[in-house]
């Protein structure tokens, strides 16, 4: 098939780069446009990069020498892009909304993996594996806003997605869960570049991070939700507790878990059957970015660790292990995913390939 063109907003940042980095080689999608700040526009991306490329190899030499536009010049990206991936990562929340509503009025699709929309009523927060159905909220969306072709879809927050895969696959296969503690020990490159200041973190975790707990504690329910009416309704029946902190760790988010379950308690050797055999709508599709096996349960006591799984599947699965009994709730365990790609930049193009396959964006 001929590739589809597609845009990065916030193309210059450490998301954006990662887009760019994760899109070379894509078998549907090609990078054509590159936007960033008035400051970057006009000048080739390879002399924009002001600390340079920093998530590994080289820059793609077709996209070195994309001229850079800029953001806020919505009709030259709609000359080009069927649709465009957003990366932004500036604090000016309403800013970001604003940009993308623009594009999503200009007639493109936007994916998004900034937090601004997370709380919009009738925009979808997309697990792939999770939630496909909610795409189908994408024409009530347009007719609020009055867009023809647009619409924005957004990613969560990218801790959620080191844990909340294997807690669905439970609540699928028919067994309540009724409170969950999250302990995240999460990576600096989840706060951008140049992140974390070494003085803060080196030798030390730091026990906050502005925003995050009640991201944790609220982002799952609006995914586990359903959309009535045009909007989403939140999930009930379900409270998580969140404590999350910040590690020295480069990349993958680690999540302690503690979960309790209704009346069905499943026993041990089901739960794992549950997430062993737990296949989504990207796995039932082969969409290009979905791993093969979204759940990975690893037996060995000391596993999953950043460094040695989260690679896993493209750095697309979800690795899980230590699951045991827990003394004050029902089960205890450990996840982990790599939150750049899984959580970030590669969970927005495996949320673009699902709304693809399912007829909402037009080649």
């Amino acid at each position: 098939m001929k590739k589809i063109s597609v845009g990065i907003l916030g193309a210059t940042g450490m998301v954006g780069q990662k887009y760019i980095q994760l899109l070379e080689n894509h078998p549907w999608f090609e990078v054509v446009h590159a936007a960033a700040s008035p400051q970057s526009a006009g000048k080739k991306y390879k002399d924009v990069l002001k600390n340079g490329w920093i998530v590994g190899g080289n820059v793609p030499a077709h996209v070195a020498q994309l001229t850079v536009e800029d953001v806020g010049d919505v009709s030259k990206a709609a000359k080009k892009c069927a649709f465009v991936f957003s990366a932004f990562e500036m604090p000016e929340k309403d800013l970001i909304r604003k940009y993308e509503n623009e594009y999503a009025a200009a007639g493109m699709p936007v994916f998004s993996n900034a937090s601004a929309h997370r709380g919009t009523e009738n925009v979808p927060i997309l697990i792939a594996e999770i939630n496909p159905h909610h795409l189908e909220i994408i024409p009530a969306q347009q007719k609020a806003y009055g867009w023809k072709k647009g619409f924005v879809v957004v990613k969560p927050n990218c801790s959620l997605q080191s844990y909340l895969t294997p807690i669905y696959a439970l609540i699928a296969a028919g067994h309540k869960v009724e409170k969950l503690i999250i302990t995240s020990m999460q990576a600096v490159s989840g706060a951008g570049y140049p992140g974390v200041a070494s003085w803060d973190v080196i030798d030390n975790v730091v026990p906050f991070i502005s925003g995050e707990e009640e991201k944790t504690e609220q982002e799952p329910l609006k995914i586990l939700g359903e959309a009535k009416e045009g909007k989403f309704v939140p999930f009930k029946g379900l409270t998580i507790s969140a404590h999350c902190n910040r590690v020295p760790v480069s990349d993958g988010h680690l999540a302690c878990v503690n979960i309790l379950f209704g009346k069905k308690k499943p026993a041990r050797e089901k739960v794992l059957d549950i997430w062993k055999k737990f296949r989504g709508e990207p796995q039932k599709l082969k969409l290009p970015f979905a791993p093969e096996q979204p759940i990975i349960y690893r037996e060995e006591p000391n596993r999953p660790q950043p460094k040695t799984d989260r690679d896993a599947d493209k750095g697309m699965a979800v690795t899980v292990g230590r699951l045991r009994l827990d003394s004050v709730f029902d089960f205890k365990f450990v996840a982990l995913s790599h939150n750049t790609i899984r959580g970030a930049a590669g969970g927005g193009i495996l949320n673009a390939e699902l709304a693809l396959k399912k007829g909402y964006v037009e080649p």
